[in-house]
């Protein structure tokens, strides 16, 4: 997974009040790029800020139910620090998770993309889109809420991929305390696509998450061979202590995993259906925060921060890991045309 330097482990849940104007300077990119935050906010004391680089949410402000407002994910101060480790809470893409070997066939033809988990290719590889600049297309206040939208073309050949993808990603707060990300993206030639958001979470704002309740109504999941990488098969989950049907303290069954892993970090199914459905329902007990986590998409990754000591947990919406290489998967396969659609909103509550 992504690797996080100590200073911004360190300050990853520091950042200042600020205020108009809504869209600022964050400085520059190591080759000169200018980058922006933008920061939106709702009547009821939440605030979002979100940078183009990576089109990253920098920080996630939430009440708790004494009112105190925190960032619930992680951050950094400067672009510097953020260009040196991968963005927590960007935009992955062009595909989400894993892509075994570092290649895929389609229509008929093969496709080397660039290796950057081993022999691999991992958050769509080198350049990911959490590593560049998005443009700011616009941003202000909506019937929804406030809003940003930002977009982003990623050349036919970036990364090793086919067809020039234009993607855009809206951020959205509205007044029931909810951030919704909507992903569209279009292309001129058959590709694949998986774009999610990775943000880590702690709704404590520190320490660890392993007391966080988590839920997850899912009754299956795909299970990882070498390199974790999906084997194809779609296992029930009844049994294992990868089942969270019924709201479970995280750190609860840990030493039941395997071996070899030191938490959580599986794709799991969720039930069909069109529109959003629910993904995940996270609960802190000390702050009384809850994080209720709906998607369009088939699958949530439930990842544990395992190399940053269990310090948060991300939930990534997303379509099933190496699905290019599993017929029975959901496609992630897009062609000229419509284009694709994808939603996640992450809404908040006290208790």
């Amino acid at each position: 997974m992504m690797k996080i330097s100590l200073f911004a482990i360190l300050t990853m849940f520091v950042s200042p009040l600020i205020a108009d104007p809504i869209v600022s300077g964050f400085g520059h990119t190591r080759g000169g790029e200018l980058v922006r935050k933008i920061s939106l906010k709702n009547d009821g004391g939440m605030r979002v800020e979100i940078l183009t680089y990576g089109a990253t949410i920098k920080g996630l402000f939430v009440p708790d139910r004494e009112g105190v407002l925190i960032n619930v994910v992680h951050s950094a101060d400067s672009i510097e620090e953020y260009q040196k480790f991968n963005a927590a809470a960007s935009v992955i893409g062009r595909v989400a998770n894993r892509i075994k070997g570092a290649r895929f066939e389609l229509d008929g033809e093969i496709f080397e993309l660039t290796k950057n988990s081993g022999k691999n290719s991992i958050h769509g590889g080198k350049p990911g889109f959490d590593r560049v600049v998005w443009e700011l297309e616009s941003s202000g206040t909506t019937d929804a809420g406030e809003s940003v939208i930002l977009s982003y073309l990623s050349k036919d050949g970036e990364a090793g991929y086919p067809g020039n993808l234009l993607t855009k990603v809206s951020y959205t707060l509205n007044e029931k305390n909810e951030l919704r990300i909507d992903y569209h993206a279009t292309t001129d030639r058959a590709t694949v696509v998986n774009l999610t958001n990775h943000a880590y979470f702690n709704l404590s704002g520190g320490g660890t998450a392993l007391d966080h309740i988590l839920e997850i109504p899912s009754v299956s999941y795909t299970p990882g061979g070498e390199d974790s990488i999906p084997t194809g098969e779609i296992l029930p989950l009844a049994g294992t202590p990868m089942d969270f049907r019924k709201p479970t303290r995280l750190g609860a069954r840990l030493e039941k995993l395997k071996p070899a892993m030191s938490g959580y970090d599986h794709n799991y199914v969720l039930p069909e259906g069109k529109g959003l459905k629910l993904a995940a329902r996270l609960h802190d007990p000390a702050s009384g925060r809850v994080m209720e986590v709906r998607t369009t998409q088939p699958a949530v990754q439930l990842y544990t921060g395992n190399h940053l000591g269990h310090r948060a947990v991300c939930l990534e919406t997303q379509h099933f890991p190496d699905s290019v290489h599993h017929a029975n998967f959901p496609s992630t396969v897009i062609r000229p045309g419509p284009g694709y659609g994808e939603s996640a909103v992450f809404g908040f509550s006290w208790k």
